[in-house]
């Protein structure tokens, strides 16, 4: 079969390697459509993980043979199916904790294509592992191959969804509106939250809008345009604050405080979801919450050479290992976190336990991640969909790799 194989930094090599064979209770599937991860990107980029590998893990396809004794389980051959790449124990303790990304079970791929199992979605065909299974779900006729793929990234975005202690008519500012953003921003308006959200390209927060944002800001207007009173011109008569008692600042300031501002009369953001790996971001979006109010990581994967003062064991194996020297010095005060009770969350990967309603949400369309997939590539142009993954223009958004 073809396959794509890393061979170290930026090397990726259309090659013809076996079909995977498979043993009993395994399934072996034809893939059909495989979405770029930006944790594949990092590991292709970076060369944290040795080659060879077969990449590629958000992956859905047609089961093409059945493993001894699988049969019982309900899969029949021609079967249209998501696959999901990680799946916890459910018993140790972090799953007794619901930190699934921590179980030891998860931190294995259950899901190759040759070599040292990492997901081999770029590739004709798959082995499915037994301990995977549980998160292997059937695509409904009426939905496509794509909205299967897409199933994982949604899994993460709404298990981050879920961390936050939310109410319906908070203001959520989510900065970002590349894909995952866009996910956020609509999971959040389903929730009942008030959306405020940011990027720098005019086509996504137009897109943004469309997913359930109440407000958008372009994130370039950082320049100064005058204290809070001044912007009623700009923002109209209901910029202006209600409340006296204003937790934000009314001084010289960008656009995106006047927003909040006026989203929150003058009281600070219920949440904020940084979307993009920015630690200036992170900065000034925590001092824009609220006191009580919700800071969520997401996008800072990149470790520092402190990140694991008493050794590297928390890493799942092959995972970004890339040094970040950008926050050995993040300046943090303390004290909005034990006096303004704001709470410093993150959160990694996927929760095996919300299959059933990610399910619901793409293939019902609530969540239409139709709308987010703006190119699709050939499994032998890979390489150019790893690109333009990694440098998204105006244009791009959710790539997509077929065979």
């Amino acid at each position: 079969m073809r396959a794509v194989v890393y061979h170290g930094v930026n090397d990726l090599r259309l090659e013809t390697v076996p079909v995977p064979r498979i043993g009993p209770g395994e399934l072996l599937v034809r893939v059909a459509a495989c979405g770029v991860c930006p944790t594949d990107i990092k590991k292709i980029q970076y060369g944290t993980v040795p080659p060879p590998r077969i990449f590629g893990h958000e992956t859905a396809g047609v089961i093409a043979k059945l493993g001894s004794g699988i049969s019982n389980l309900g899969w029949k051959l021609g079967d249209r199916v998501a696959l999901h790449h990680h799946v916890p124990c459910l018993d140790c303790h972090f799953c007794r904790h619901h930190a699934f990304a921590q179980c030891a079970t998860y931190k294995r791929t259950g899901i190759t294509a040759g070599f040292e199992p990492a997901g081999g979605g770029y590739a004709e065909y798959v082995r499915v592992m037994p301990f995977v299974l549980p998160g292997v779900v059937k695509i409904p006729a009426k939905n496509s191959f794509a909205e299967g793929a897409l199933l994982e990234p949604v899994n993460t975005v709404l298990k981050a969804v879920r961390r936050l202690d939310l109410l319906p008519g908070d203001v959520v500012l989510v900065a970002g509106q590349g894909p995952i953003g866009l996910m956020f921003t609509r999971l959040l308006q389903l929730a009942g939250a008030r959306v405020i959200a940011t990027d720098l390209m005019p086509a996504r927060l137009r897109l943004a809008k469309k997913f359930g944002a109440q407000w958008t800001v372009n994130a370039s207007s950082s320049r100064s345009i005058g204290t809070v009173g001044a912007e009623v011109t700009r923002l109209g008569p209901s910029a202006r604050p209600r409340d006296p008692a204003s937790t934000l600042n009314p001084q010289p300031s960008t656009l995106i405080h006047c927003v909040i501002h006026r989203a929150t009369r003058g009281h600070g953001l219920d949440a904020a979801v940084i979307a993009v790996p920015s630690d200036a971001v992170v900065r000034q979006s925590l001092a824009w919450l609220r006191g009580g109010g919700q800071l969520m990581l997401f996008a800072h994967t990149k470790r520092n050479s402190l990140a694991h003062p008493m050794g590297e064991g928390g890493r799942r194996p092959g995972e970004d290992s890339q040094k970040s020297t950008s926050t050995l010095n993040f300046p943090l005060d303390l004290a909005s976190i034990c006096v303004d009770e704001k709470d410093l969350l993150g959160s990694y990967s996927s929760d095996f336990t919300l299959q059933r309603e990610v399910a619901r949400l793409v293939f019902s369309r609530q969540l239409d991640v139709r709308q987010l997939i703006s190119h699709s590539f050939p499994l032998e142009q890979t390489a150019a969909a790893v690109a333009l993954a990694a440098h998204p223009t105006p244009d791009s958004l959710k790539i997509l790799v077929t065979s």
